[in-house]
This record gives C-alpha cells, sequence and structure tokens, in this order.
C-alpha cells in the first residue's frame, strides 16, 4: 500500500499507525489536537502508549483533507460519540475509489444507530469494513499476536484487508454479518464496565463468571432482534472481544467501573482514566435498545440505574441474584 489515513490519533489510531507504518509507505494520522500533532511528529510518541515508538513514515496533521487525500485506505479511529461530525467534515475529501475501515466501537447515542448506519447515511456509496475484536492498542503497539475480524458485505475490502494487513502478529478473520460484529463491539464495554463493578466491590471469581456468561446472553439477544447472526457473537468481536475487556487493567470500561465499585463517582472516573468511555456513552443506549425492542436486559437495565438513578452497586448485586428462578 501506498497511503493510508488514520482519523484520530489516540491510543487505538496510533497503535494502528504503528503497526501499518511496515505495510505502507506513507501514513498520515489525523489530531484533532495541535500538540498530540506536534507530539507524533516531533517525538515520534503517543501520550496514551508509553514506551511506543511512532515510526518517521506517520505524519500528523490537523487537517482532514491533508490526511486524506490520495490514501488508499481511511481507518476511523475516533470515539463513536464523535463519528458522525467528523465524518461530515470530511466526506467532501473522499473519493469513490477509497475503503473506508470503521476502528471505533460504539453507538449514535442521539439517535441509537450502529456506526455502519451512520457511515451509510454520511457516506453512501462508499465501500466499507467494519474492523473489530479483543485488541488493546497497547498490545498490538508492541507485536503482542492478535487476531481481528473485519466485517463488510463488499468481498473486494474482506480481501484488500486480510491481503494487506494480516502478519506473524496480526491475523484477520472474515465476516459479512456487518451488525454482528458492530454490536459485539459496542455492547462488550457495557458488560466490562459491569465486570469493573464487581472487581470494585471485591466480589470473586464465581461473580465475575456469571456477570461475564449472563452479560453474552444480553448481547446475544439485543444482537438478534437487531437483525445479526447468534454465532457471531461467540467469535472474535463478540465473546473474544468480551472476554479481553472485562479482564484487563489496559480496559478504560474495566478501570471506571471498578472505580464506581470502589465508591467514586463517574465524574471522578472519567477524570482519572483521561480518555472516552464508551461504556458510560452507550449504556443509556443498550438501555434504550432494550425498551425499543422489548428484550430482556437485566444487567443493562442494573447498570444504568447505577448510574443515573443512584442504585447503590450492592443492591444491584441483590436485585439481579433475587430475580424470578427460571431456566438458562
Amino acid at each position: 500500500m501506498k497511503k493510508i489515513a488514520i482519523i484520530g490519533s489516540g491510543s487505538w489510531g496510533s497503535a494502528l499507525a504503528i503497526y501499518l507504518a511496515d505495510k505502507c509507505e506513507k501514513i498520515n494520522i489525523w489530531s484533532f489536537l495541535e500538540e498530540e500533532k506536534n507530539m507524533i511528529n516531533e517525538n515520534h510518541t503517543c501520550a496514551l502508549l508509553p514506551g511506543s515508538v511512532i515510526p518517521e513514515s506517520v505524519v500528523a496533521t490537523t487537517s482532514l483533507e491533508e490526511a486524506i487525500k490520495d490514501s488508499e485506505i481511511i481507518l476511523h479511529v475516533t470515539p463513536s460519540k464523535f463519528v458522525r461530525s467528523t465524518m461530515k467534515n470530511y466526506k467532501d475529501f473522499v473519493k469513490e475509489n477509497q475503503i473506508l475501515l470503521m476502528c471505533s466501537k460504539g453507538f449514535e447515542s442521539e439517535t441509537l444507530k450502529t456506526l455502519d448506519e451512520v457511515i451509510e447515511e454520511e457516506l453512501p456509496g462508499i465501500k466499507y469494513g467494519i474492523l473489530s475484536g479483543p485488541s488493546h492498542a497497547e498490545e498490538v503497539s508492541i507485536g503482542i499476536p492478535t487476531a481481528l475480524v473485519i466485517a463488510s458485505k463488499y468481498e473486494d475490502v474482506k480481501k484488500v484487508v486480510m491481503d494487506n494487513f494480516s502478519s506473524k502478529t496480526l491475523r484477520i478473520y472474515s465476516s459479512s454479518d456487518v451488525k454482528g460484529v458492530e454490536l459485539g463491539g459496542a455492547l462488550k464495554n457495557i458488560i466490562a464496565f459491569c465486570a469493573g463493578i464487581a472487581v470494585g466491590l471485591n466480589l470473586g471469581d464465581n461473580t465475575f463468571a456469571a456477570l461475564a456468561t449472563r452479560g453474552l446472553v444480553e448481547i446475544v439477544r439485543l444482537g438478534t432482534v437487531m437483525g445479526a447472526k447468534s454465532e457471531t457473537f461467540y467469535g472474535l468481536s463478540g465473546l473474544g472481544d468480551l472476554i479481553v475487556t472485562c479482564n484487563s487493567e489496559h480496559s478504560r470500561n474495566r478501570r471506571a467501573g471498578r472505580m464506581i465499585g470502589e465508591g467514586h463517582t463517574i465524574d471522578e472516573a472519567r477524570q482519572k482514566i483521561g480518555m472516552v468511555i464508551e461504556s458510560v456513552d452507550n449504556i443509556d443506549v443498550a438501555y434504550e435498545l432494550g425498551k425499543k425492542y422489548n428484550i430482556e436486559m437485566p444487567i443493562v437495565n442494573s447498570v444504568y440505574n447505577v448510574l443515573y438513578n443512584h442504585l447503590d452497586p450492592r443492591e444491584a448485586v441483590d436485585i439481579l441474584m433475587t430475580r424470578d428462578l427460571k431456566e438458562e
């Protein structure tokens, strides 16, 4: 590949730039902040990836037009709440022969739409895919073996990504279930937040296993009614991403939940973590989607009440444990 554009210079955007630098002649990475641009261009570092070195072939810019011009592939890596507004700012620079890969995970909270729906509305006709899976930026940036999935309705998009992104440290699988891969990546953040709460409450492995397992059930319930295939949620973008996000302190979603379990406020968690916490931005979306589709989602409902109705986390656990008994 001659040129790739990465829209977003946070930890995941920077990690992708580091990895892809060996596979591409030039990478332009768009930074919203001037200081982030300068850090990449002058120091070749990312503040969110301490110890990692960004190759000199990666050039940061605050110009979306400069980033996108002449690129073969555009990787969109902003927080989900900024996806549409950022696309509106660069849509006029996108050519029909370019490929867009959505690397963000989440929903558009105002509309309850998935990010593939936002792409369809803002960039109709562009060929796109969803790149997702269990992938901490901290590990991808230092070459720890990782497996991802590219989901697209376009066969050539899947082939381009698999052929050009795969290596001995990154294995790419393909899927045609765009909605399933999209929802798996978005909804697992919420369960990881709940897992963090359990850790903060000093609950044990038994609780953790029950939460992750029943959380996956809720993901499958909502995902299938929204048009996804149930088997997708037992793959990399569902179960795989759920495992890595629930279990690791690399996950800002788990760290934020842990702070809630320890008695901190969500504002304190945001300040401490210093990055966008996708789960917090999307819990209300999952709650509203559950109501819209009349889906039973007790874990999502409980964490929604913890965040928005001042339910004590320990009381939320009691409520979940004493619900009416049922067949699994």
